[in-house]
């Protein structure tokens, strides 16, 4: 696995998750990739003890995040993140279909790592999906 990373996909259009996941492992990453197709279900993971799915903790993470999520916004969950001790490190990097400069600047107030507007062609979609892929390769993130 590289640099032992716990990739959190928060993307409630499955199309759009298949297609990330598909090429991040194409593009040779062999690193945990948790799906999560709700709001409510990325916070569980991170901040619920009684989750199934207990956050790694001592494990680093990223987290691509879609803004558009049912239950819990992901605008919520950025803002959540970047406010809590133990997730606050954790690098964010927003995918999404908006570009609404207000929630650009948000985002960017709260701390993401990036901001990737989904480009509608595909064959662009990859190539940014390819380009995350190479930069998950040579991230060190903190514990």
């Amino acid at each position: 696995m590289l640099n032992d990373i716990v990739i959190v996909l928060a993307e409630d259009d499955l199309g759009h998750a298949s297609l990330i996941k598909r090429n991040l492992i194409r593009s040779g990453i062999e690193n945990d990739i948790l799906h999560f197709e709700d709001g409510e279900k990325v916070l569980e993971y991170f901040f619920e003890k009684k989750s199934m799915e207990s956050y790694y903790k001592g494990i680093p993470h990223i987290l691509f995040l879609d803004l558009n999520l049912p239950k819990v916004k992901g605008i919520d969950i950025l803002e959540k993140i970047k406010s809590e001790e133990d997730t606050k490190d954790i690098p964010v990097i927003v995918i999404t279909t908006s570009s609404n400069e207000e929630e650009i600047e948000i985002c960017n107030k709260y701390g993401c790592s990036n901001y990737i507007i989904k480009p509608t062609d595909y064959e662009k979609f990859v190539e940014i999906i390819k380009s995350l892929a190479n930069l998950i390769k040579f991230m060190e993130i903190p514990d």
